[in-house]
Parts: structure tokens; sequence; C-alpha cells
């Protein structure tokens, strides 16, 4: 079940960013900040600021800016599940076991030094489950065809947010652990308007504690490290997810991303 950057099996242009992804260069002009400025002393673009908040001038960037996008990889399937609760097999009934993981996402418009929240933005997530099998997909020693556990979308409200109910995810061959994510607007028809795919990860130190644990530890120690991942290594930083709580407890991660959308 290994994924290759770039590889998935829909169209090529599936990771087509909705509207437009700031580069920084972009993104300074953007927001009228000048050269390089911003970024002395190593600052980021993924500063933390409230919906609808002005960036200071001349300091940084909102949070909302810096999100890259990804390989969409071989395993989304449009299931149409439109739940918070993404746990469930709905043929079964069965969830899927792990350290549960609430995931919230903010999802803004970038406009001229502000980040505004973005209503009505349909966002996908799936993932493995904690031994590194997807659902409806057949692969050797793994057909999961027809079961639609770790997958499911939301739409964003007023606020521009939007929670998933989930567990944190295992590994498989070859790739980091990680968590996709797909961002969906559309027109007045209904239809698709802008598509952006991309990915998740976590801290190798929080891996580590949940997989430690079962059912995880029964796949063994991962192969591939967030340093060691392809895709990580091309802006992954930037969709590093920091959690809060504990894997006895639970999880709590929030994920800011923003798009240069008309």
């Amino acid at each position: 079940m290994q994924e290759r950057p770039g590889q998935n099996h829909d169209l090529e242009d599936d990771d087509l960013p909705v509207g437009q992804v700031l580069s920084r260069r972009h993104a300074l002009r953007l927001f009228g900040l000048a050269g390089g400025a911003a970024l002395a002393g190593g600052m980021t673009l993924a500063r933390q600021v409230a919906p609808g908040r002005p960036a200071p001038p001349a300091t940084g960037l909102p949070g909302c800016v810096v999100r890259p996008q990804s390989a969409q990889g071989p395993f989304f399937t449009d299931e149409r599940l439109r739940r918070r609760d993404i746990r469930t097999d709905t043929r079964s009934g069965r969830s899927a076991a792990g350290v549960p993981l609430t995931l919230n996402f903010q999802v803004s418009r970038v406009g001229l030094r502000v980040c505004e929240p973005r209503a009505g933005v349909v966002v996908d997530v799936w993932h493995c489950d904690a031994l590194g099998r997807y659902s409806d997909v057949n692969d050797p020693g793994a057909d999961t065809r027809g079961q639609t556990f770790l997958r499911g979308y939301q739409t964003t409200n007023a606020q521009g947010r939007c929670s998933f109910q989930t567990i944190y995810p295992g590994w498989y061959r070859g790739r980091a652990v990680h968590i996709h994510y797909r961002l969906r607007t559309l027109d007045a028809r209904g239809q698709v308007s802008g598509d952006f795919v991309s990915q998740l990860f976590f801290a190798e130190s929080l891996s580590d504690q949940v997989h430690a644990l079962e059912p995880y530890r029964q796949k063994g120690r991962r192969d591939t490290l967030n340093s060691t991942d392809g895709l990580y290594r091309n802006g992954g930083n930037q969709m590093l997810v920091r959690a809060t709580g504990t894997p006895q407890r639970g999880l709590v991660a929030t994920f800011d991303v923003g798009l240069n959308l008309s």
C-alpha cells in the first residue's frame, strides 16, 4: 500500500489548488509587506491570528496563508458521507479502534491583509486505520471494498469551521504518519468550482507515544519518518499538526488553512 509522490487513481490535476496557493513571494506582495524583512529572524508564515484580524504591518503574515498542496494518493473515494464521526463502517457498524482524535479545521479566504472565514467549503478527510489499512480499497491482504471507516466530509459553517471525530492514524510501508484532506468549493449551481488536496503530518514524538499502544503496536516500528517521507520534504513542516491532550485520554488538533479565493 505504498504511495508514490504524485500518484493517484484519478485525473492528474486532482491536487490542483482552490484559486491560488500562495508562495512566500506572493503572500508578501498580497499583504503589502516589503521584501524579505517580514521573514527575518527565522519567522515563518504560519503565525496564528484570529480570522478577520489584519496582520500587523511588516511583522509577519496571518497563519491562514501558508499551506502547500500535496499529492492526493491512490486511496481517495468520494463516498459522499456527510458526518462528523468518521470512525464507523456504515455497512457493519463497527468502529475503528485507536486513540481518539478530534480534528478541527479553520478555513479562511485570504484577502488584502486579512483572513476571512470561508463558509460552505466541503472538507473531506480520509486516512488509514491503526494497522495501516484504508477502507474501500482492493489491496493485497486487505480487501476492504464496500467499507467506509475513516472517511467522511463536513461543510464549513459561517465561521469557516468544521470538526471530525476520528482516530490517530497508523502507518504503512513507505509513508510517514499522515491524514489526507480535500477542500472543494461550489458555485451557485452546486458544481465544484475549486479543488485543493493536501496532507497533515504529526510530530514523531507523538506518533511514538501513540504507536506504543494497542492496537498500533501490532504493526511494529514504522519504516518511514517525516524526515524520510518524500511528500513531507516538500513543505510538510507547514502541514504539521500540533495536538493537545494525551493518547490515554484523547487528542485534539486544530488546523488553519487559507486560500486565495475569488
